[in-house]
């Protein structure tokens, strides 16, 4: 099994930052694609950025510019760096990594208030 922990989530004003940490472990085989996803209630769950192993970057159109997805192989760990905050920002951060299937995080709440 595969063991997926988020820290760094928080309330923030409106143009503040934030950064988010994710950390893998358990029976990692090979770690492939890293992501982020935000979740805010009535609605799915949907990627605001992903990393593969070799570092390309995906990104949300609402997100690009502003926040900036990065990894550290050696500690199957991804971060997320969040700056220039806007309220529709606000919901519940999770970080989902590949192995030989799909394995989520608890999430992070981030909340941004203008």
């Amino acid at each position: 099994q595969v063991q997926v922990v988020e820290s760094g989530g928080g309330s923030v004003q409106a143009g503040g930052s934030l950064r988010l940490s994710c950390a893998a472990s358990g029976m990692i085989f090979s770690l492939k694609d890293m992501g982020w996803y935000r979740q805010v209630p009535g609605k799915q769950r949907e990627l605001v950025a992903s990393i593969t192993r070799g570092g390309t970057t995906n990104y949300a159109d609402a997100v690009k510019g502003r926040f900036t997805i990065s990894r550290d192989n050696a500690k199957n760990a991804v971060y997320l760096q969040m700056n220039s905050l806007k309220p529709e920002d606000t919901g519940v951060y999770y970080c989902r990594v590949t192995t030989l299937g799909f394995s989520w995080g608890q999430g992070t709440q981030v909340t941004v208030s203008s």
